[in-house]
């Protein structure tokens, strides 16, 4: 749509973002919150919201020049006007959107790997507003649940305007599943508001995609098109980046078309009331943190220890206040993170370690080193903080 949404080639017209966050690269502009504002309420405000971009923001000068096409292997294509998808059912999702890279910095120091350095908060959790995509998707006629189309086509490709060096100056762009898509219990959502408000520029405004349970790298923001296709999207970020390898590869002998696109996320939990490294006074300490899981998976248990894994202890979780938790609950939210807190009675030094389990059951790994990766994603190993005392700190001075 030329003239209406363009995405800039340099960084003269970014937003104003808050002052608390920590910026881990300023072009394009890459930061979290602090642990414990991340923390600090269920909902993440939307100041404090991770920001991740692979290029300068993109700027809409005419709303209602603005449009999204809708093309591909189907038989009535059509353009899509912002009132055109706000004449729809609108759904409210509370959904967690987290990066693969979430705790990269953590990985890296087990063996240099490539990317933006993250710490445990690059993720937030959002109420997000606006039609589902399967809605979207009826307008053109096509029905729910569909798999594959007359001509061939099994994916639906979304496209930004965005301009990304890793896309030779092109649009960011990513994929999932048809069957996906067209499933209104996936609760894919083409969104327009963002925490009861209009998207802000840097959370993909005026329409953006939420794929809830899946890394976030498949949400695109900046909405310019959505195509069905009889492929997986063949853009960068979804053959040349966002795959999961073993330890045993390297940047020598890396096989890119030997993995898939990575979708859910695992089983993930972080402290956020403690840095890696903290000065206590003895006493009773306040625990909290968060955990979560992709696929719309509950959390079942979190659990804390105190002596290194040798035992544990439950923590209580929660979401909405007043709402007790139950995985799977239809009062629990299921693409949301989970909040958890517990009490610790601090004597001496010590390293507090936390692990989530879901509700099929799966686990975190103890050990970095055996998800080690080369690109640094889906670090999920046991997150683990130190105390030391000041007492103790005094007699080493």
């Amino acid at each position: 749509m030329p003239g209406a949404l363009r995405g800039p080639s340099d960084y003269s017209q970014e937003p104003t973002r808050h002052p608390s966050l920590r910026i881990n690269a300023k072009e394009p502009f890459n930061a979290e919150p602090t642990r414990r504002d991340l923390v600090a309420s269920y909902i993440t405000p939307v100041d404090l919201f991770l920001k991740r971009n692979h290029g300068p923001i993109p700027i809409l000068d005419d709303i209602d020049s603005y449009y999204v096409t809708v093309d591909g292997l189907i038989d009535r294509p059509a353009k899509l006007t912002l009132d055109d998808i706000k004449k729809l059912p609108k759904y409210n999702v509370t959904a967690t959107l987290q990066c693969a890279g979430n705790r990269r910095t953590e990985m890296s120091k087990s063996r240099k790997v490539r990317g933006v350095g993250w710490d445990v908060c690059a993720l937030g959790n959002a109420t997000w507003a606006g039609a589902k995509l399967s809605d979207v998707l009826q307008l053109i006629g096509m029905p729910y649940h569909t798999e594959i189309t007359p001509s061939g086509g099994k994916h639906v490709e979304f496209t930004s305007v965005d301009q990304c060096p890793e896309e030779n100056g092109g649009p960011y762009k990513a994929s999932i599943p048809l069957g996906h898509a067209t499933n209104p219990a996936a609760d894919v959502l083409v969104a327009y508001e963002m925490n009861g408000e209009v998207l802000k520029r840097d959370h993909g405004y005026p329409l953006r995609v939420v794929v809830p349970g899946v890394i976030g790298a498949r949400s695109v923001k900046w909405l310019d098109r959505i195509d069905i296709i009889s492929e997986e999207c063949q853009g960068f970020f979804m053959q040349k980046d966002y795959k999961m390898f073993p330890p045993s590869v390297d940047w020598d002998n890396i096989m890119w078309s030997t993995r898939k696109p990575q979708m859910d996320y695992p089983v993930q939990s972080a402290i956020c009331s403690l840095e890696d490294t903290n000065a206590i006074i003895p006493g009773e300490v306040t625990v909290t943190g968060y955990a979560l899981s992709g696929g719309g998976r509950g959390i079942e248990r979190v659990e804390i220890s105190i002596d290194g894994g040798k035992s544990w202890f439950g923590a209580s979780r929660y979401q909405k206040e007043g709402v007790p938790y139950i995985a799977g609950d239809i009062r629990s939210d299921k693409w949301a993170w989970v909040l958890f807190k517990t009490v610790v009675d601090v004597k001496d030094d010590m390293e507090i370690v936390v692990k989530a389990v879901d509700s099929s059951a799966n686990v975190q790994p103890e050990s970095v080193e055996t998800i080690w990766n080369l690109r640094g994603i889906l670090n999920t190993c046991w997150h683990r903080v130190r105390l030391l005392t000041i007492h103790n700190l005094r007699s080493l001075l």
